[in-house]
């Protein structure tokens, strides 16, 4: 799978990180809530998210220099693009969809609390 993977984890972030916006901008959702879900995944906070849109970090790097993924991904679970998250055995591509399935939750209109399985 990683072969076939290659292209997306060399994008970058922050080439993608607008359309998380915008998705949930237009379900009335903010951007502060899509940062609130970005750094609860990867433990960034915003001053070291920033630099790694700035710098235009790819998604290999992005998740890699996370300083933590939250211990609470294994409680993400459902489909995103036709694949079981808690199924996919490539982590870097579960890490991907762990945040698609969180943006799409946001945008579907579920709390926060339950977005970030509190």
């Amino acid at each position: 799978m990683r072969t076939d993977n290659t292209r997306i984890y060399k994008m970058s972030f922050a080439s993608v990180y607008p359309h998380y916006i915008a998705k949930a901008e237009r379900k009335g959702r903010t951007k502060a809530e899509v940062d609130e879900i970005i750094f609860w995944l990867t433990g960034y906070d915003e001053q070291t998210f920033q630099q790694h849109l700035d710098n235009k970090t790819n998604f290999e790097n992005f998740f890699a220099l996370a300083p933590q993924i939250n211990p609470n991904v294994s409680k993400i679970t459902g489909v995103i693009c036709g694949y079981r998250v808690e199924e996919i055995e490539d982590k870097l591509m579960q890490q991907i969809r762990y945040l698609d399935k969180l943006i799409d939750e946001l945008a579907k209109g579920k709390a926060m609390e339950k977005i970030l399985r509190q």
